[in-house]
């Protein structure tokens, strides 16, 4: 087993952990509901009901919010270093 290819491996996921949450910063000063929406969908596992229901908001004001999200970050992982 090369540990060194484990290392490295390791290391890129927690810069990509960083690069999303620095990106996820961003998007919260930018749309704090949009990155809530983006915290509860990925990290907290909600459905867009639930979500819906925790943040006051109708169902596709969330689906709205969750597809504007992913492109955003999408594209702004794409711009990171």
């Amino acid at each position: 087993m090369d540990f060194d290819a484990i290392d490295l491996a390791i290391a890129q996921d927690d810069e990509k952990c960083l690069r999303v949450n620095e990106a996820l910063e961003v998007l919260a000063e930018a749309d704090p509901r949009k990155a809530e929406v983006v915290k509860l969908r990925v990290f907290a596992g909600l459905q867009v009901q639930e979500i819906a229901a925790l943040l006051n908001a109708s169902e596709k004001t969330v689906q709205r919010d969750w597809t504007f999200a992913k492109a955003w970050l999408s594209q702004e992982l794409k711009r990171a270093p």
